[in-house]
């Protein structure tokens, strides 16, 4: 729950920066004409109704389970995060694109940009920010799994917090791409540089909606632990007394911090019924203990490999 409400606050404070953010924008991108600021303006608005749908996987996330949902509402999360995903495309990346292609193709007239260069300088410091709690937060998550900071964010089953460390962290390239049409044109007296800064600021959005879409995809299919915590598990299984052999091992993220783990498992011919049951409940005791997002664990008594071959 800890990390929940550590979630919550990181995107809280991205959406309440990208929102003053995004108002500034279109006001500045207005007085001085520059698609490139329109675009970032339509970027900030497709962050903040990301964020939105991100609070609200994360309040629906936290439903107990009941009887038409047994396993619980961890995977509504994914939802909310794919349809978020769908938001930063739809809302910011066509957006900005149609802008760069219909300043290159129309030209446009620039005003002065004095308004923008102030907005953009507000807008990076408070994403800076933003990127700030996000990139902390996820920090110390990879410290706790003891992982490098890359792969934990690309590996990390909450997608919610990657999802506010991949915008604002394309929200300051974006910044830094308007800026450049903005001097571009300045310099030259040309809207083509405008234009160019807009579409790059769509492809970059492109991009951030491809990765977050696939992550959220993965989750939403069915996704295991990594290779490493699935030896672990299966180490883990085998040290119980009575367990001869993990047959089979399955192993699904269904939400950040809850792991479902299902086995078939080869007991000694001579435990009794009374062993097997209490060796089940020693190996669920020994994995939630040691992997704490462990919440569901299933095992199945399975005959191995050679009392097959001797059944008749």
């Amino acid at each position: 729950m800890a990390e929940q409400g550590e979630s919550t606050f990181t995107v809280i404070v991205a959406a309440a920066a990208n929102l003053g953010i995004a108002v500034a924008k279109a006001v500045a991108g207005i007085v001085s004409g520059s698609s490139a600021m329109l675009s970032e303006a339509a970027h900030s608005v497709a962050d903040t109704v990301t964020e939105a749908m991100l609070l609200t996987a994360l309040k629906r996330s936290e439903k107990p389970a009941d009887e038409d949902h047994p396993v619980g509402y961890a995977g509504e999360r994914y939802v909310w995060a794919m349809l978020a995903a769908v938001a930063t495309f739809v809302g910011g990346a066509v957006f900005s694109v149609y802008d760069g292609v219909h300043t290159l193709t129309h030209g446009e007239e620039l005003g002065d940009p004095t308004v923008s260069y102030v907005v953009l300088g507000v807008a990076f410091v408070l994403e800076a920010f933003s990127l700030r709690t996000g990139v902390r937060q996820v920090r110390a998550e990879a410290d706790r799994m003891k992982a490098p900071f890359a792969r934990y964010l690309r590996l990390t089953a909450d997608t919610t917090v990657k999802a506010v460390v991949m915008e604002d962290s394309a929200a300051l390239v974006g910044l830094l791409l308007a800026a450049g049409g903005l001097l571009g044109g300045q310099i030259t007296g040309s809207g083509v540089w405008d234009g160019v800064a807009s579409i790059l600021i769509g492809v970059l959005l492109v991009y951030v909606a491809w990765v977050l879409g696939r992550s959220n995809a993965e989750l939403l299919v069915g996704r295991p632990v990594p290779r490493a915590m699935r030896s672990e598990i299966r180490e883990e299984i085998l040290s119980v007394p009575h367990v001869i052999d993990v047959l089979d091992l399955i192993t699904l993220i269904q939400g950040p911090g809850e792991v479902l783990v299902a086995a078939k498992i080869d007991f000694r011919d001579v435990a009794s019924a009374a062993q097997v049951e209490w060796a089940c409940e020693d190996a669920e005791s020994q994995l939630r203990e040691r992997f704490p997002s462990i919440r569901r664990v299933y095992l199945d008594p399975t005959p191995g490999v050679e009392q097959r071959r001797a059944a008749p």
